[in-house]
């Protein structure tokens, strides 16, 4: 019968070479394909034993190169967007290549159409799809194409990407059906590396806030606690910075109580409003806040110095809404590092929230011991007014009525005198008492609280708000007496500044170490002219004469004006 089909071959019309041809040709093709299934299941075995996830990524790119005999090959993770790579992994080009060629590609091309549509993808020639616009400057030569993306739990996590198969010839349809096998296994083995990579990083936060609770609960120095919050976060998140911010008593700011990690001294210090910052607006929502580059974020003020170097940060606040915000923590990593994923805040914003169940814990047991010793001291004053002074009383009286009956004079007058000591004993044991029992609410609004309130109030005079920073024990380390000469001096360093110096950015900086406080002000204007007013300056440089201390003016190279302001402290 004839047709256009060719006629089927009949082993028993074959001669007996062309017979033995071809049962050697089909015995080589079936072991060809018992070694690849071989080969496919020690694959996936192979990248289902990694735990690492980086480790584990790579194993799966090395796989899939060896399995279609490619003679290069990558993983492109897609990233949080859903519409470019965050990470590639590639083997085949060299370091120096890479180096040449420049950043790894974002996901265009090519490699974006796998993106788009997360099927198969086999090309016999790149450039010959509409989508391939061509190879960067020193970029190998790539002809032969196939892409494949890789699922896990129903959502693509990347894609793999292989090109030039060994030989000169094409993908075929086995290639495809053997990577498309090896993607299953490695979208499982991608599960369960991520998986362990959460357990041990839950694992590291857990044991974080057991040592922060244990620092609090021992009776720890609160520096030493935020110090402890501030570390464990930046080694944890793997980043460059971290800072702790709490608020200022009866302001609407921040303080940068701690800062560790790149530049932390430029950050320690720092008075932040809560617009305009990262850390303000985590306390403010009570809720994470993350930015991709804090550089560049337009809900921050730009401060290009203070996060030089720097790019992706996230903020959390410490405690919630219901419990009441105690501050936030900021963590920022370099520029060029991969952004916080929102998995990756909420296991901040946790570990900061059981920081602050750990600091009210601590504030509890601080007040439960306050209690203790001011109903100590309620005993011991009540011992002493209902024991001690009557017993005096009565025998301040005894004594008196017998100095009537003593003839001798000088007698007489000892025993007045007797009497006179023991009121005078009595006045000074009713002043104890009345020290035991003085209420701790009267004490004044502390230094810091007060700068604060000053820059603020003088700001819309000067029309803009100078930059305030503070170290050290301000509100502990600084008498009252003090507090007010400090606050008076800055009222009238700022005044100067508003009348004479046409700035347009100031800065303050209060310190102390215990020993002495130093008050800074400077700003960028036309400085101090040799013959301008000096009356304000001469009553300022007396003040801290007064104290013991000195003013130093100086115009510094750059321009503007430094007053520096200082005295010691007393000793305690």
């Amino acid at each position: 019968m004839a047709n256009s089909e060719e006629p089927r071959v009949r082993l028993p019309e074959l001669k007996l070479d062309e017979l033995l041809e071809e049962l050697q040709s089909r015995i080589d093709t079936a072991r060809g394909t018992r070694d690849r299934v071989h080969s496919l299941l020690e694959a996936v075995l192979s990248v289902g034993r990694e735990l690492d996830l980086e480790q584990a990524l790579h194993s799966i790119v090395e796989t899939a190169a060896a399995l279609v005999d490619a003679e290069y090959a990558a993983l492109g993770v897609i990233g949080p967007d859903g519409t470019t790579l965050s990470a590639f992994h590639t083997i085949g080009v060299t370091e120096a290549q890479i180096a040449a060629i420049g950043p790894f590609p974002q996901g265009h091309g090519i490699l974006g159409e796998v993106i788009r549509h997360p099927e198969p993808l086999r090309l016999d020639k790149i450039s010959e799809h509409p989508a391939s616009y061509g190879f960067p400057a020193h970029h190998p030569p790539m002809n032969s194409f196939l892409g494949v993306p890789i699922r896990v739990r129903d959502q693509v996590f990347g894609n793999l990407y292989l090109t030039e198969k060994r030989g000169g010839t094409q993908f075929d349809e086995e290639d495809e059906a053997v990577l498309s096998t090896l993607a299953v296994a490695a979208g499982v083995a991608i599960d369960n590396a991520r998986l362990y990579q959460e357990s041990r990083l839950r694992e590291r936060w857990l044991r974080a806030n057991a040592e922060i609770t244990h620092c609090l609960m021992s009776g720890s120095e609160r520096a030493e606690a935020l110090r402890l919050i501030a570390e464990r976060a930046r080694e944890i998140m793997g980043s460059a910075l971290a800072a702790v911010a709490l608020p200022m008593r009866d302001t609407k700011s921040l303080t940068v109580e701690i800062a560790v990690g790149v530049d932390a001294s430029v950050h320690q210090g720092l008075v932040l409003p809560l617009s305009g910052t990262l850390t303000g607006l985590a306390f403010s929502a009570a809720a994470p806040v993350i930015s991709d580059d804090v550089r560049q974020d337009q809900r921050i003020s730009p401060e290009p110095q203070r996060f030089h170097g720097l790019g992706p940060a996230v903020a959390v606040p410490i405690g919630t809404g219901e419990g009441g915000v105690r501050g936030a923590v900021l963590v920022a990593r370099e520029a060029g590092r991969p952004v916080f994923t929102e998995h990756e805040a909420d296991m901040l914003g946790g570990f900061a929230a059981q920081a602050a169940i750990a600091m009210e814990l601590a504030e509890r047991r601080e007040d439960a011991e306050r209690i203790a010793v001011l109903q100590d001291r309620d005993r011991i004053a009540r011992d002493l007014h209902d024991l001690a002074i009557q017993r005096l009383f009565a025998t301040g009286m005894t004594l008196q009525s017998a100095g009537r009956f003593i003839e001798h004079p000088e007698a007489s007058e000892r025993v007045l005198r007797a009497v006179d000591d023991l009121d005078e004993a009595i006045r000074i044991i009713r002043a104890a008492i009345f020290g035991l029992r003085a209420h701790e609410g009267s004490a004044k609004a502390g230094l810091r609280s007060r700068v604060v309130r000053m820059v603020g109030e003088e700001a819309p005079v000067l029309g803009f708000a100078p930059s305030v920073r503070m170290e050290g024990l301000v509100d502990t380390d600084v008498p009252h007496e003090i507090a007010d000469q400090v606050v008076a001096v800055l009222s009238e360093a700022l005044t100067n500044i508003a009348r004479h110096a046409r700035a347009d950015r100031a800065q303050v900086v209060l310190t102390t170490d215990g020993r002495e406080v130093s008050l800074t002000v400077s700003d960028n204007g036309v400085g101090i002219p040799p013959s301008g007013r000096r009356s304000g300056l001469r009553d300022i440089a007396e003040r801290a004469e007064q104290l013991g201390g000195h003013l130093d003016v100086s115009s510094p190279d750059e321009g503007g004006s430094l007053v520096r302001w200082w005295v010691p402290l007393p000793r305690s």
